[in-house]
């Protein structure tokens, strides 16, 4: 199955399951043509695929809850309940049970990608020796989550940096169009129920982002509230791609939840899963570390190196899975990591030209 066919299933899997948007997907497949890292991005399903076949002696290792789609793009910050900002993955669309050597090839491979993009300057056994650094020395010390107050201080001085202007982010909520159309009232439950007052009066919007899940629905309600504005965004929900792929292999439910409960972290105590809807706050506060803004090797480096160790945070959250990782690792010799990514990279490298070929 080419990249083309594989693309045409999956889609109509995605429709048997939520309502499509349309014109978003096409926007996705314009997306895709455009970068091989966009590519990447929005090609998970694919990206199974092609896992079982390049990485199959990376398979029969310890499986566990797992991102999935994880890539050096998918980590950004939030508040927890004390209001501290917190860094780490933010994104749990994809998880389900994996091999634990998936989210590590994937974050190493999307870093050589974004590389020969020149996204970033560090070369490809730099990027992935750092990632595999963090990621076993964080297994090794039990995991800890990346609190950016008194620890961390070049981490938050990057991500401070980049928090979006209060002012240009609600100008930018306030141009997201009008939903026009009907709104399941599941949609609409779930956003109200996380809005700070019951009875809000709100505007409800439509949101494009992210690319994996470009053509979902987004709806984002955004309210004035005691003197200022609040927004809350609900994102439609399905099984794993590997559901797609295998339903044998992977169960039918969503286990956003189950991975957030089991990962070494300090949640966001607004994003909640209800029913088929994932729910979360939007503000200047929650944002991405954009690679294309760092100012230094040694940045990237660093920041590498945390993603690795924030992995560790996501798979370490038992004793016995941590214990079982470790012990695994210790067999592995040389350069496999830096060997499978770039076997991954030139994989996706070629479904990439097939589809940009195509369009």
């Amino acid at each position: 199955m080419n990249i083309i066919k594989a693309t045409t299933r999956y889609e109509e899997w995605l429709g048997s399951h939520l309502r499509v948007v349309e014109p978003d997907l096409q926007l996705k497949h314009k997306a895709m043509a455009k970068s091989s890292f966009y590519f990447l991005r929005a090609t998970f399903y694919r990206w199974l695929q092609v896992w079982e076949e390049v990485c199959a002696d990376l398979r029969q290792v310890p499986r566990l809850l797992s991102v999935g789609d994880l890539h050096v793009e998918n980590f950004g910050t939030w508040r927890d309940t004390d209001g501290r900002l917190i860094w780490g993955v933010n994104d749990f669309d994809e998880t389900c049970v994996y091999p634990y050597t998936m989210d590590v090839v994937r974050l190493a491979t999307s870093a050589l990608m974004a590389a020969r993009e020149e996204r970033l300057t560090m070369k490809a056994k730099e990027s992935v020796d750092a990632i595999l650094e963090g990621y076993q020395e964080a297994l090794q010390e039990g995991g800890r989550p990346f609190v950016l107050e008194e620890e961390h201080s070049w981490l938050r001085a990057i991500a401070v940096s980049k928090l979006r202007d209060p002012v240009a982010f609600w100008q930018k909520m306030d141009r997201l169009p009008v939903v026009r159309g009907e709104v399941p009232e599941s949609a609409r439950e779930a956003l109200e129920h996380l809005l700070p007052e019951q009875g809000i009066p709100y505007r409800l919007a439509h949101r494009v982002a992210g690319m994996g899940s470009l053509g979902r629905e987004r709806f984002v309600a955004i309210a004035d509230w005691k003197g200022g504005r609040v927004a809350r965004e609900a994102k439609a929900l399905l099984p794993s791609a590997m559901h797609w792929l295998d339903p044998s292999r992977a169960p039918g439910e969503i286990l956003y939840g189950a991975i957030l409960h089991r990962a070494v972290r300090c949640p966001d105590p607004y994003v909640q899963l209800r029913g088929h809807w994932i729910v979360r706050r939007l503000s200047p506060h929650c944002s991405r570390i954009e690679l294309d803004e760092l100012e230094s090797a040694r940045g990237e480096l660093r920041l590498l190196e945390a993603m690795g160790r924030e992995t560790a945070n996501i798979h370490g959250g038992t004793e016995e899975k941590r214990r079982a990782i470790l012990k695994d690792l210790r067999k592995r010799k040389g350069s496999w990591l830096v060997s499978a990514a770039q076997a991954m990279a030139d994989k996706v490298e070629k479904d990439w030209k097939v589809w940009r070929e195509r369009r």
